[in-house]
């Protein structure tokens, strides 16, 4: 049987379950799993169709014979495990923010510069979800217009902060609604010095705070975005706030372009960038939401309008499935170009 040996780290997340799911969804041709995780988690099993398949531990030695190893288990074991995997053959995909920005890492987005996976020496650094897709939308306007400035505010769901922060917006709304105590734990983030109710509540801090009060999110997209898109000096500045929604992250993004471009003609180069969807009709209150996202592999825009205030603007709102495209659908997007 031809194919190839598939490792994911991090096998008992949100995304590492993902990973499997749409590995299957979308033919990717496995001929073995290895299923790696933390010590914790060994000698339980994971489902693959049929079949049970035992938990190891994730070493170094984890990586002999695997072809593509899938990373989501945090920077740290990125750090640790990923040159590990390349010296023994692997081509990595990671998903956290350990190589983004290293030089030497190609930061994919397959739609927007699949040439970069091709120049990689093992190890190839999949964006920030909320990074992916707002340069789905932002390309296409780049390549009719040409982009000038970007401002965006974003409103990202908690399972962008892992199962525990799903599990705690659950927990936390029973028992406000209970009137009993809960805990807060998992936002900011996990081992901030302070915590914060996110249930009925927005929280503008994602990540640590950075220079100048930008939070580390903010500065992975602004980063991100300028290498993605090959545009180291464009101005780009961004809020992110976390929302008490399970799934799915919105963007609302202003875009300031070079040459004028009409909300229509705007709808129409959307429409042709592959892994797009446009859903603007505002006469039918259509428009993207989580709740129409969810499970979906596209990057939806709508909300396109004018921006008076400058003589090249234009608004859109743009919505995607964070675990899917915004992680595990990109990664295996960036071995199918390689495959």
């Amino acid at each position: 049987m031809s194919g190839y040996n598939v490792a994911i780290v991090g096998v008992t997340g949100m995304v590492g379950q993902t990973f499997i799911q749409v590995l299957q969804e979308r033919g990717f041709p496995v001929k073995g799993w290895k299923m790696l995780a933390s010590a914790r988690s060994a000698d339980k099993k994971v489902e693959v169709g049929r079949r049970h398949y035992a938990i190891e531990e994730a070493r170094p030695a984890s990586f002999a014979g695997v072809d593509f190893a899938f990373f989501s288990a945090g920077g740290d074991i990125s750090e640790a495990l990923a040159p590990e995997a390349v010296k023994q053959g692997a081509i990595v995909v990671d998903n956290s923010s350990a190589f983004r920005m290293d030089p030497q890492v190609p930061l994919v987005v397959p739609e927007v510069n699949p040439d970069a996976a091709r120049r990689h020496q093992g190890l190839i650094a999949n964006p920030n979800c909320s990074t992916i897709q707002m340069v789905m939308a932002l390309e296409p306007l780049h390549q009719a217009a040409g982009l000038k400035r970007v401002v965006a505010s974003t409103y990202q769901s908690v399972s962008g902060a892992g199962k525990e922060a799903v599990d705690e917006v659950k927990t936390q709304s029973e028992a406000i609604l209970a009137g009993r105590e809960f805990l807060r734990e998992r936002i900011p983030y996990k081992g901030a010095s302070r915590h914060h109710q996110i249930a009925f509540n927005m929280v503008p801090h994602i990540d640590v705070f950075e220079e100048d009060d930008y939070t580390k999110e903010e500065m992975k997209m602004i980063r991100e975005t300028r290498k993605i898109m090959g545009l180291p000096q464009l101005p780009i500045t961004v809020t992110t706030v976390r929302v008490p929604v399970f799934n799915g992250h919105c963007e609302a993004v202003n875009v300031e372009l070079n040459n004028k471009l009409t909300p229509q003609q705007a709808r129409r180069v959307l429409e042709d960038f592959p892994g797009v969807v446009v859903m603007d009709d505002p006469a039918a209150f259509l428009y993207p939401m989580p709740i129409l996202t969810e499970g979906k592999d596209e990057v939806f825009v709508g909300r396109i309008r004018y921006d008076r205030s400058v003589p090249y603007g234009l608004n859109m709102w743009v919505v995607a499935d964070n675990i899917r495209k915004g992680a595990a659908t990109n990664s295996i997007q960036i071995a199918e170009l390689l495959i």
